[in-house]
């Protein structure tokens, strides 16, 4: 089934050129993971001195090489250090077959790339709960090494893909004392996606100089504002990795530096509305806007609430402009409220207000816009200052036909 899925209506019109990162090289194979003859293993190597940072799923259910991985940060940035990934199988819930997995394959990378198995980060994708054939991974690593290159970063973003209909990249430049530093990531995930820090893998390099503490703290912080803040399906994932490396192969140090934390934000953003837009079966992308609350806790499960809503979902994906089951979505949600204090927008049409529709409320207008790809629901709550943004796509019926059969 996967591979044959057409584009997602949201995608982008084409993969973003990725600049070269000076001091990553990637590579991707066929290992027949899962499937035979398609691109199903990426291998990235890192220079030495390279800073790792992640942020990792807080599942309870958390795959083996999530847990591999979170055990390595904050190793010697001296040495170089590898990322290798692959599709079609999960490799979680996999007992001790999957540590044995990881152990497998983060020696045969260490040993065919020269490296400290120690600075081998794995990450697996696809179907959980059967063992991962990690014979077939290592055959190929002669082949992943030979092969890499620091123009292949598309390629490697294609290799991770599942139930993706389209490769996601992004990439800036930022200007540091006259110097010019690069970012460039991809990404991949469709389903189960609701970012705890969705199936979600995210990768990210800059040839910036950051230390691997100021690094973590900056990459943690900035998840919250993006991958934490989207949803397709409300389902966290076992395996939910993003990395971050920062090779300082640039001589720059960006440390402390507002202008690179703002592009790295922005890659981080676009990657993240990528993954909403590729959402299985998605045919609208929606910004859940929340405004006058509590506090932003009480306006993110607001957000959250609307969100992951199956009827609202649903009535999105129909162009149904059914402001009830907004109110509905808030009042259930759990964060305080006041009914008579509450406004509802459609853009920038007024719904409702002060716990009534408004007077210049046009079901006909609210019809139209709903008629749009690109979606925004703003929420006002009207007792405090407390805001959230979230972004999720419609619910349709080819959610169901994906994953009604995805074992398949």
């Amino acid at each position: 089934m996967v591979g044959t899925l057409p584009v997602s209506p949201l995608a982008p019109a084409s993969f973003p050129k990725l600049p070269a990162i000076d001091g990553v090289r990637f590579a991707a194979v066929s290992a027949g993971v899962r499937y035979k003859g398609r691109t199903d293993v990426m291998l990235a190597l890192l220079a030495p001195g390279t800073s790792v940072a992640g942020v990792f799923t807080r599942s309870a259910t958390r795959a083996a090489p999530v847990l591999d991985c979170q055990a390595k940060l904050g190793g010697d940035a001296s040495e170089g250090a590898a990322i290798l990934v692959n599709s079609g199988n999960a490799n979680a819930f996999t007992g001790k077959h999957g540590l044995d997995s990881v152990a497998q394959i983060t020696a045969a990378v260490a040993s065919a790339a020269g490296i400290p198995q120690e600075r081998v980060f794995t990450a697996s994708t696809g179907v959980i709960g059967e063992k991962l054939p990690h014979d077939r991974i290592v055959a190929k690593l002669d082949e992943l090494v030979a092969g890499l290159s620091p123009d292949a970063a598309e390629t490697a973003a294609r290799a991770i893909m599942t139930t993706d209909t389209f490769p996601k990249g992004a990439t800036a430049d930022v200007e540091i004392d006259g110097k010019v530093v690069r970012i460039a990531g991809f990404a991949k995930g469709s389903g189960m996606i609701a970012p705890d820090m969705a199936t979600m893998l995210v990768y990210i390099f800059t040839d910036a100089v950051i230390g691997q503490g100021p690094l973590q703290t900056m990459l943690s912080r900035l998840t919250d504002k993006t991958f934490n803040c989207i949803t397709v399906d409300s389902d966290t994932s076992t395996s939910d990795s993003l990395i971050l490396a920062a090779t300082g192969a640039s001589g720059v140090s960006a440390e402390g530096d507002a202008g690179f934390e703002e592009a790295l934000h922005g890659v981080m953003l676009n990657l993240a509305h990528q993954v909403v837009r590729d959402g299985e079966g998605a045919t609208k992308f929606v910004e859940f806007c929340v405004t006058g609350a509590a506090s932003d806790a009480d306006a993110r499960t607001h957000a959250l609430s609307m969100a992951n809503s199956p009827l609202v979902k649903t009535a999105i994906a129909g162009e149904d402009p059914n402001w009830g089951r907004i109110v509905m979505a808030v009042g259930k949600s759990g964060a305080a409220a006041d009914r008579d204090t509450l406004s509802i927008r459609f853009g920038d049409l007024l719904v409702a207000e002060n716990g009534w529709v408004s007077p210049s409320y046009s079901e006909e207008a609210a019809a139209a816009y709903m008629k749009q790809q690109d979606l925004v629901v703003s929420v006002d709550l009207g007792i405090g200052d407390g805001t959230a943004r979230i972004w999720t796509c419609d619910l349709t019926h080819g959610y169901i036909d994906i994953n009604a059969d995805y074992r398949s």
